[in-house]
Parts: structure tokens; C-alpha cells; sequence
């Protein structure tokens, strides 16, 4: 089974680019197969994308903005879809892939024990904690040897 990705290459949304690249990076990272179906170059690949995205999973618009993701011919979701996906550590399911040997999901309970570890242990840098960074570069700058424009060191001579 070949997961298709379908994609923009020439998109002008850096939006759109940048969820593309999540896509492409995760799978990569995951060693998923998969193959990129670019729809700003082959009308075919856009057709095949449109009539295939199911018309409860399409926009407002009635347009699927890339990446679409399919298993084959079978539609598993949008980049929203696949996000999820990945925070619930499900990418495997959300595929219609098998998780490879040895690959644990892990349960609610084991989340929020993990959960736990982390307010207990490291946290995210506050605004405190970036200033004090910036502070203490400041002071290193200033701490440094200034070198003094009068002087002759380092200059050549003229003959």
C-alpha cells in the first residue's frame, strides 16, 4: 500500500507549503512509504483529488486545499485530520497502515502521567527567562575587549 499525498508545488500560501512539509517530513521521519501527486502541474492529479475527497470532508468552498492524504484510493484526511492524528500519536490508524513491531501508542493513563513529568520537570521559557537570556548576552558583549580605534595594533605599516 503506497500513501499519496496530494500537494501544490507552486502554491503561494505559506501556509499551505509549511503544512505540506509537516506531512512529508513526519512520514519521512516514520520511514511511510509514500508517493507526492502534485496538483499545480497535472490536471489529472487535481481531478482525481476533487472527486475523491468525500463531500462531507470538503470546504465551504467545495475546493479540498492540499495536502489531501490518501491510503491508495482510500481518503483518510486533510492536513487538520492528520495533526490530530499525530497528537494522539495515531498516524498509524489514521493511515490504514499497521504500526510497525514494537511500536507502542501510548494509553490515556500513560499520557497523562507523561503529562505530569513535564510541568514537574522542564518548562516552556517564559518571558522572564528570554529577557535574562538577552540581559546576559548584553553583559557578555560589554564584558568583551573593546578594541581601541587609536590604536596601531593590527594595522600595517605604510612603506
Amino acid at each position: 500500500m503506497v500513501i499519496k499525498v496530494f500537494l501544490a508545488s507552486s502554491s503561494g500560501s505559506t501556509a499551505i507549503k509549511k503544512k505540506q512539509q509537516d506531512v512529508l517530513g513526519f512520514l519521512e521521519a516514520l520511514k511511510i512509504e509514500y508517493a507526492q501527486l502534485d496538483i499545480a502541474s497535472n490536471e489529472e492529479n487535481r481531478m482525481w483529488m476533487r472527486e475523491n475527497v468525500p463531500g462531507e470532508k470538503k470546504p465551504s468552498s467545495g475546493i479540498p486545499l492540499p495536502p489531501q492524504i490518501f491510503n491508495e484510493e482510500n481518503y483518510c484526511g486533510d492536513y487538520d485530520t492528520f495533526f490530530e492524528a499525530k497528537e494522539d500519536n495515531s498516524v498509524y490508524e489514521f493511515l490504514g497502515l499497521t504500526p510497525p513491531q514494537g511500536f507502542k501508542k501510548k494509553g490515556p493513563v500513560e499520557e497523562e502521567a507523561q503529562e505530569e513529568e513535564d510541568e514537574e520537570g522542564e518548562y516552556e521559557k517564559g518571558e522572564e527567562d528570554l529577557v535574562s537570556e538577552e540581559e546576559e548576552e548584553l553583559r557578555q558583549l560589554e564584558e568583551e575587549p573593546q578594541e581601541d580605534p587609536d590604536s596601531e595594533e593590527g594595522e600595517e605599516a605604510d612603506d
